[in-house]
Formats: structure tokens, sequence, C-alpha cells
């Protein structure tokens, strides 16, 4: 399995920057695709940004031109660096990990909350 924790959230006014980081640990070589996803109150959990083993970035619309996932695979740690930020990105941000092979699945984080007040 795969465990993931992230940090790095909390409260900014718009037009402000965060980042959030993912840490990962376990079977880290079962790893193919890893994503950033978010959920608003009242509101499906949607995709907001994903990066292959291989580096190549996936955004949503809403986000492209502000926001920009990485990985720094030597420390098996995710970033999503947020700039430009709205009060309509405000939500808890999940890191995701897609698994493959033998250990195919999905691994989640417990989420953490990013705030953008007006």
């Amino acid at each position: 399995q795969v465990q993931l924790v992230e940090s790095g959230g909390g409260l900014v006014q718009a037009g402000g920057s965060l980042r959030l980081s993912c840490a990962a640990s376990g079977s880290i070589f079962s790893i193919v695709l890893m994503g950033w996803y978010r959920q608003a109150p009242g509101k499906q959990r949607e995709l907001v940004a994903a990066i292959t083993n291989s580096g190549t970035t996936n955004y949503a619309d809403s986000v492209k031109g502000r926001f920009t996932i990485s990985r720094d695979n030597a420390i098996n740690t995710m970033y999503l660096q947020m700039n430009s930020l709205k009060p309509e990105d405000t939500a808890v941000y999940y890191c995701n990990a897609l698994r493959g092979g033998v250990l195919k699945g999905t691994s989640w984080g417990q989420g953490t909350q990013v705030t953008v007040s007006s």
C-alpha cells in the first residue's frame, strides 16, 4: 500500500499563494500517477491537477495558469504551487496516488484545508 500525508494548507487572502506538499511512503514503486483533488462544501470532489511518473501534467481549466503541480521523486514528494488564489479555490485538498500492477488501486491522503478570503 501507499500512505500519503498532505501539508501546507491554511488561510490566505485572495491573490495570495500557498504551496501544498504530499509525502508518499510505502510501496512507492507501484505508483503510476499522482494528483491533487479538492472538495468544497456541498460539492463533489474534483480533479485539480495530475502528474505522471515521467512528469506529464494535466490541469483543470479553472486552475490553468495559476497552479503548478510537480514531483520530487528523490524524496517521494508531490507539490501543488497555487498562485493568484480566489475565494472559489476554498476547499479541502486531497493528495491521490493511482497504483498499478499487483497493488492496483487508489490511495488518498487525509486532506488539508485551503481557505481563501475575499
